[in-house]
């Protein structure tokens, strides 16, 4: 596994953590500078299906990173394009809605490093081509040359 990958994948599970901690909060009216979440019913079924992502993008399936990327992007890419809309309208900025918007900047981000990172990753396995694989995989040749290649040198060089 790639140190990009690794790092990604301990930033998903604090982000993922720090979303349970807000729902928790969320739950129980608890202030946590300003950051609620959003529709609380709908960011429970997501967290659960957020864990099943982290494992997928452990495994280095694409399959994972489409779906987080697609569940996370919808739910804080929606609420981070209607408040950046609204400050342009001319809503003034509160603290927090900056904390909000702050967290959905992160959201966005881990989204957008863990698609790029699981789609350009170089620790995937390449495909197997039968026309050279033969070459380059079988041991048995490489002893064979090996048997060619050893050549001992039996003159008897005299330097005087």
């Amino acid at each position: 596994m790639d140190f990009s990958t690794l790092l990604i994948l301990i930033f998903m599970i604090m982000f993922w953590l720090f979303r349970a901690i807000v729902a928790v909060c969320t739950q129980y009216s608890i202030d946590l500078i300003g950051i609620v979440s959003y529709n609380l019913n709908l960011e429970i079924i997501i967290s659960f299906a957020v864990i099943i992502c982290i494992v997928l993008v452990a495994k280095r399936k694409i399959i994972g990173a489409l779906v987080y990327t697609l569940v996370y992007g919808m739910y804080f890419g929606e609420h981070f394009f209607n408040e950046v809309i609204n400050l342009f309208k001319g809503e003034t900025l509160t603290m927090d809605m900056s904390a909000n918007l702050i967290c959905d900047f992160i959201a966005i981000l881990l989204v957008i490093f863990c698609l790029f990172d699981t789609v350009i990753s170089k620790s995937k396995n390449a495909p197997k081509n039968k026309n050279t694989d033969w070459y380059f995989e079988n041991s048995e040749y490489d002893k064979e040359l090996e048997k060619r290649d050893k050549r001992d040198d039996k003159n008897q060089y005299k330097f005087y």
